[in-house]
């Protein structure tokens, strides 16, 4: 088991820990999920989010070797930008993994894999694992950028998917306009040496700290995909309505051939979001129904602290439409939904 250098404020504040992806995490503190959740909707929380991986690629042939690998085109952004991408199966066009490129600087990029994904990634792009040298805080929520201010300026002023080497209590500090919440805010890459003063000094400014479950409950109302879940072995960009991140414009890239012929023929299932009634949550593994026949299954569902009411996403056929009535199952009985647009809770 790892443990990120911010492991010792989690147990001070006496956060749940669970194992994920091989790394011992916070999935709540005594505030609470829900708590955690609403406060990210509403004010400032910060999420150790250090288990997520780093691969350092840089020098002469980086980008070319990234632009060969990965779906998205770089040559749409530049230094100073990050990209939401996938890497995926050279023979099914299947989702290895989605990934943030943070584009540091000329010739340097810092590629963001999944926690259990980080040896796949580099066996596909190279590059030089610097997971263990930092720990990542994600910094997220309406005001996050006020709480931010009164640490550092230069930090908070770092634009939406734009990325800044910003130096932070005496600390290097690479800082992007990213997050996984559908909430303003930056992710901030500090030195393990300085991550638990920086910790310190955002608890200070006044942001809560927030567990993974927060975290898995915001992105779910933000219909943001999950790598497991959404995406995966068996599961293209195309099914997953995210067919933006791919750079169909490249010549090559690993799988376009495979996601090419998936493109011509048409997907035979398509993510699309199930708000149900009540509380009780649709979740994981439940089918869904039309006029009594099994159609999909739900990938993702919970219940939405901000709606008051299950919220699911699920792979179903294309044909079905914005507002149809669906029904889903969850242990034996049926749950009452609608087809609905994503994501389920916008920016405010």
């Amino acid at each position: 088991m790892k443990f990120t250098g911010l492991h010792a404020r989690h147990n001070d504040a006496g956060a749940k820990m669970v194992p994920f992806g091989g790394w011992e995490m916070p999935i709540a503190y005594p505030t609470g999920t829900i708590e955690e959740h609403l406060r990210c909707r509403s004010g400032c929380v910060m999420f150790d989010v250090s288990h997520l991986g780093t691969v350092r690629v840089q020098g002469s042939e980086a980008f070319a070797q990234l632009q060969r690998t990965l779906t998205n085109d770089l040559a749409k952004v530049a230094p100073g930008r990050a990209q939401y991408t996938h890497l995926l199966d050279a023979d099914d066009a299947s989702v290895l993994d989605d990934i943030i490129v943070w584009w540091v600087a000329e010739g340097v990029f810092d590629v963001m894999p999944n926690a259990s994904n980080t040896e796949r990634v580099i066996d596909a792009i190279g590059g030089i694992d610097t997971t263990a040298e930092r720990c990542i805080i994600a910094v997220q929520g309406p005001t996050a950028r006020n709480v931010l201010s009164l640490i550092s300026q230069e930090a908070a002023n770092v634009p939406r998917f734009a990325v800044r080497e910003v130096m932070i209590a005496g600390a290097v500090c690479v800082v992007a306009g990213t997050g996984y919440t559908g909430e303003d805010g930056v992710e901030i890459a500090v030195p393990v040496a300085s991550a638990e003063a920086l910790w310190d000094a955002l608890l200070s400014a006044g942001a809560m700290p927030a567990g993974l479950g927060a975290r898995d409950t915001l992105r779910l109302e933000a219909g943001l995909p999950l790598h497991g879940h959404e995406l995966g072995p068996g599961i293209t960009p195309l099914q997953a309505n995210l067919e933006w991140v791919v750079g169909w414009k490249k010549e090559t890239f690993r799988g376009r051939s495979a996601l090419m012929a998936e493109k011509e023929r048409g997907v035979t299932r398509t993510l699309k979001g199930v708000a149900t009634e009540g509380r009780r949550p649709p979740r994981e593994g439940s089918a869904v129904f039309v006029d009594g026949v099994a159609v999909g299954e739900v990938t993702s569902g919970n219940f939405s602290p901000v709606l008051g009411h299950g919220v699911a996403m699920a792979f179903v056929p294309p044909t079905l439409q914005e507002g149809q009535m669906v029904a889903v199952e969850v242990r034996g009985s049926n749950l009452v939904g609608k087809v609905t647009t994503m994501p389920f809770v916008k920016r405010r």
